[in-house]
């Protein structure tokens, strides 16, 4: 058989799999689709006036030999008595000289190897190009399947460059495993972090993308809520050890201004009576929560004690800020007037409303703050009722729409319905008359068939019977 000799093949799929981080098998299998791409522009440049569609050549593989370095190109071809298509069938009488026992519509391995001066200029750059693009598959095949279990943890990582205004970092899926690229986009930043080459940090992992694209199949953020939660779990064993649960998080890392620094507010809670869920999170003299805040490069933290008493938790949600009393105005639409001391108004707000925006988003309420002191609580009072008196309304209102169109719905099915019925009565009356018609010409057909000739039955050459079965006195008369 002939081969197209590829020196040091051996040595280069040695190389790629170092540098791409990839199997031998799967380089091998890279290199083996790259040249039928190869062969597929040598043949369609040997017959131009041809056309090849897609699936042309799907009978035709590429065999590397690893030992003497090079390649083949082999066709199974279907042995048939007359050749229509030479690429694809071979003739029963040339199989035959080699194998006697060959019947049509066998299979048959050919080599179809072309040498090594007609592949062309053309076939080799098509084959590095399409090389290059099936390592990048098996490349961005590999780290999906390595890293789609690992979506929403915590990974540790390294810069490597920077790309515009995104940071190009280095993760591992674990201990001995290759560093791959992942993506930490400007908005995904910390605004406190100051990024150097080779330092390293802790990235929560958000997505692996899939399909085919540019750039780092990982996005990373230092942003994620998620990734507060992983380090107070790791650092508080109350929650490792389920005894201290994080019920909500709340987190602006990239506040809308410069003027206002990240922020967090995370909700705890325990099922031990025993257990103090915050002062577990703070740690002795603040040391646990200070490894958090020092991770996070001096990022605001409030904890705060989750409670099932909507009131009582958004009192603890608006910490540090002293709360007098929280209305819940409209628990439907989950709406609450919080009064506090005037005092105490511009830190319930926060800098820019950051401490109230927060709060809201932790406990999922609308949230007003008002003054204590400046609280009408009749005209407030009136307005809640207007409120919910229009709710009423408008509640009544739907209902009653919705009762008039069911009723319609319902007459405009009776009134099909009873149409449908006239209708069907109107087909069995008909029914009934002709088959009452059919009856009566079936009888009358019978009555004429019963009709009997008047002309008596002959017996033995004449004689004739009478009404009784007996012989005629004149037949019994006879000598």
């Amino acid at each position: 058989m002939s081969m197209v000799p590829l020196p040091g093949l051996r040595e280069m799929i040695d190389s790629i799999s170092r540098e791409r981080n990839l199997p031998k098998t799967s380089v091998q299998e890279a290199l083996r689709e790259a040249l039928l791409k190869g062969y597929e522009r040598y043949r369609r440049t040997q017959r131009l006036e041809g056309h090849f569609d897609d699936e042309y050549f799907h009978n035709f593989e590429v065999e590397l030999d690893i030992e003497d370095e090079g390649f083949r190109v082999l066709a199974a071809k279907t042995i048939a008595e007359e050749v229509t298509n030479p690429d694809h069938e071979i003739a029963l009488q040339e199989v035959q000289e080699v194998a006697a026992e060959a019947q049509p519509g066998d299979t048959v391995v050919l080599d179809v190897t072309p040498d090594q001066g007609e592949f062309g200029r053309m076939a080799a750059i098509q084959t590095k190009q399409v090389l290059a693009q099936k390592l990048r598959d098996q490349q961005r095949k590999i780290i999906q399947e390595e890293f789609q279990d690992l979506e929403g943890t915590v990974l540790q990582a390294r810069v490597l460059r920077f790309e515009r205004q995104s940071v190009i970092m280095a993760v591992s899926s674990g201990f001995g495993n290759p560093e791959v690229e992942a993506e930490l986009m400007k908005k995904e930043q910390l605004p406190n972090d100051k990024y150097r080459s080779n330092a390293s940090y802790k990235v929560y992992l958000k997505r692996v993308l899939e399909g085919s694209h540019r750039g780092p199949q990982l996005l990373v953020s230092r942003a994620d809520a998620g990734l507060v939660v992983y380090l107070f779990a790791n650092e508080v064993p109350e929650i490792e050890d389920e005894v201290v649960r994080i019920v909500a998080v709340a987190r602006e890392a990239n506040p809308p201004s410069r003027q206002v620094g990240p922020r967090t507010k995370i909700a705890v809670d325990t099922v031990e009576r025993d257990v103090d869920p915050v002062g577990a999170c703070i740690g002795a003299r603040g040391s646990r929560i200070q490894a958090v805040v020092n991770e996070l490069q001096g990022e605001k933290i409030d904890v705060i004690r989750w409670s099932p008493d909507p009131a009582n938790y958004i009192s603890n949600a608006l910490s540090p800020a002293r709360v007098e009393e929280v209305r819940l105005i409209d628990p439907e639409e989950k709406q609450a007037h919080v009064l506090v001391p005037e005092d105490q108004l511009s830190l319930a707000i926060g800098k820019e409303g950051q401490n109230v925006r927060l709060a809201a988003r932790l406990t999922g309420w609308k949230i007003d703050i008002r003054d204590a002191a400046k609280y009408d609580y009749a005209a407030e009072d009136e307005k809640i009722a207007e409120i919910l008196e229009a709710r009423r309304q408008k509640a009544q209102w739907e209902a009653e729409a919705a009762e008039r169109k069911a009723a319609a719905q319902a007459a405009a099915e009776q009134e099909l319905l009873e149409e449908a019925d006239e209708a069907e009565a109107e087909a069995i009356s008909a029914d009934l008359a002709d088959l009452e018609d059919e009856e009566q010409e079936e009888i009358d057909a019978l009555e004429d068939n019963e009709t009997l000739d008047d002309e008596d039955l002959e017996i033995d050459g004449g004689e004739e019977l009478d009404g009784s079965g007996t012989e005629s006195a004149a037949a019994l008369e006879r000598p």
